[in-house]
């Protein structure tokens, strides 16, 4: 692709960021700041469904990077209003498919020989389009290896050039998460450079189908013990890095309700499965798929015989977005999933802590207390009676927590990146299995087979973590004798970061009321000037007036 192209579509990505910037800064910091508040609060609905129905059209007249960015974002519930989702909710069955002469073009000369050679038969029609490929279904040579075992196969193909539109399109994520990063309630809470960087690290794997081939088959080996999932098994001799073949495992979708109902198949008990896939994946291998979209999953009926024999299989594709799970980490969601099943909020506090969630200086005590009335108000309930929680009964804890929710003392590490959008996914797709789905139930025999297999390890942690206390124990006289010397002697200094970041909100109010007043005289004294016939004074004082206003309205 020439760069002229390249070019234009950077400036085109850049070019629809930089309106939604300006849009925030005029709609979201600039109004409300003049005193007109409610005209935002009054066209937010429109503002942003407008928005995201102009990223939606951009993402599918572009596809790469921006589908992934779309689908990310439509799978952030807990983030964005559901304007935003539901527009971009579809953006996964509108990626436009290629022209299949360019597509075997390339898969000819990734495997070194028409296509016509290397499989008995080939559709040309595609059986699926996706933001980076296309899957295509064909039927294997007899003489192939694997056609003993199966003969049918899908064969994932690479959109040509799409190496270099990814390194476009990351760029412009990258300048724009700069931007971001410039506006304080988001630099406190994220590092976007850090997000934009662990997801371009993840988009270019997912390009590596060779990676992709030996994903599939880890995820196959840590599940190769239970029977209800399955993972199709790979063509290595039809393999290369941009040409991926694989066992043609295509089924009932996994959010078509009625289908997997007519197989005979209770989609709670689908809803159950899943979640439990997950927890396994996330907490004892370490390793899990990361793009559980309903492209991705499928359930697989199965002719048995016999009461208890296996009538269907989960089925999973695709595996070129996975993630990790570092065993510090792994340690830290063990403990917040103890804490949840247990209802322990200073446990769940402590996990966050361990994960870097919390922002410094932030009160862990008052945290605490909104778990623990999470837990006692709402724990146990489905997500149909979540979500038919009166407002009046939110604005009452919204009331109680006012400070909390004021101060939202949370960060997004970017190691939870990953794991953050598939749980978002998941969760989604469990509610739409089961709206009855009880998440907190399927987490407690969970996390109570945790807590007693720590309580069965870790019998020497506990040895070690009371021969600690009483070392502090024994130390506590002296620690006290010096507290108290340190008093007396007037050296005591006390650390309040909450109160020192108050002081300086007051002291940077005071500062954009300065200005504003200086602003005021000098339009005043440029009015005056300008009646009296001072042209040239009146308009360079007016010049100044409107300077120090403006910048006492924009100054943080």
């Amino acid at each position: 692709m020439d760069e002229a192209r390249l070019r234009a579509r950077y400036r085109r990505i850049m070019g629809f960021f930089a309106r939604l910037t300006i849009s925030f800064i005029f709609w979201e910091i600039l109004l409300p700041r003049i005193g007109l508040r409610a005209v935002t609060r009054r066209t937010r609905s429109r503002r942003i469904r407008n928005a995201a129905q102009q990223f939606r059209a951009l993402a599918v007249q572009l596809g790469g990077v921006m589908i992934k960015v779309g689908q990310f974002l439509s799978s952030r519930l807990d983030v964005l209003p559901p304007e935003a989702t539901d527009e971009l909710a579809n953006l996964q069955d509108e990626v436009p498919a290629e022209d299949f002469e360019t597509i075997r073009q390339l898969a000819e000369q990734q495997l070194g020989a028409p296509l016509s050679q290397l499989f008995a038969d080939f559709d040309p029609v595609p059986l699926a389009a996706a933001s980076l490929g296309q899957v295509h279904r064909a039927c294997l040579r007899a003489d192939t290896p694997q056609a003993a075992e199966f003969q049918k196969v899908v064969v994932k193909i690479q959109r040509p050039y799409i190496e270099s539109l990814i390194e476009v399109d990351l760029r412009a994520l990258q300048r724009f998460g700069g931007w971001l990063q410039r506006y304080e309630p988001i630099r406190r809470r994220a590092d976007v450079p850090a997000l934009v960087e662990e997801f371009s690290a993840t988009i270019r794997q997912e390009v590596d189908y060779l990676t992709e081939g030996r994903n599939a088959e880890t995820f196959a080996a840590n599940f190769r013990q239970r029977k209800r999932v399955h993972v199709p098994r790979v063509v290595w001799e039809l393999t290369t890095q941009k040409v991926l073949t694989l066992e043609d495992v295509y089924a009932i979708k996994i959010t078509d309700y009625e289908a997997i109902r007519q197989a005979g198949i209770e989609p709670s008990e689908v809803a159950k499965e899943l979640l439990d896939t997950y927890l396994q994946q996330i907490f004892e291998d370490g390793f899990f798929h990361a793009d559980p979209h309903p492209g991705n999953l499928f359930v697989t009926p199965i002719a048995s015989t016999g009461a208890e024999a296996l009538t269907w299989r989960l089925t999973f594709v695709d595996f070129g977005m996975v993630g990790t799970v570092p065993d510090s980490l792994r340690h830290s969601l063990r403990e917040l999933l103890i804490a949840v099943g247990t209802r322990d909020a200073a446990r769940v506090v402590q996990a966050f802590q361990a994960m870097n969630v919390i922002l410094p200086g932030a009160d862990l005590k008052l945290i605490e207390e909104a778990e623990a009335q999470l837990f006692e108000r709402y724990w146990g309930m489905n997500m149909r009676q979540l979500t038919q929680i009166s407002h009046a009964e939110m604005m009452r804890f919204a009331l109680q927590f006012r400070q909390l929710l004021y101060e939202m003392p949370f960060q997004i590490p970017h190691n939870l990146l990953l794991l953050g959008r598939t749980v978002a996914i998941l969760s989604g797709m469990c509610t739409g299995l089961d709206p009855n789905f009880n998440v907190w139930f399927q987490l407690q025999p969970y996390a109570e087979k945790l807590l007693a297999d720590e309580v069965a390890s870790n019998w020497r942690n506990w040895l070690t973590e009371a021969g600690e206390w009483l070392r502090l124990l024994l130390a506590l006289p002296s620690r006290a004798d010096r507290f108290l010397q340190l008093a007396e002697s007037g050296k005591l200094t006390v650390q309040t970061p909450l109160l020192e970041e108050r002081f300086a909100r007051v002291e940077r109010g005071l500062q954009r009321l300065y200005y504003a007043w200086v602003g005021g005289v000098f339009f005043l004294g440029g009015i005056l000037l300008w009646v009296n016939g001072v042209e040239v004074g009146g308009m360079l004082c007016l010049a100044l007036g409107a300077w120090f206003l403006l910048w006492s309205l924009l100054r943080r």
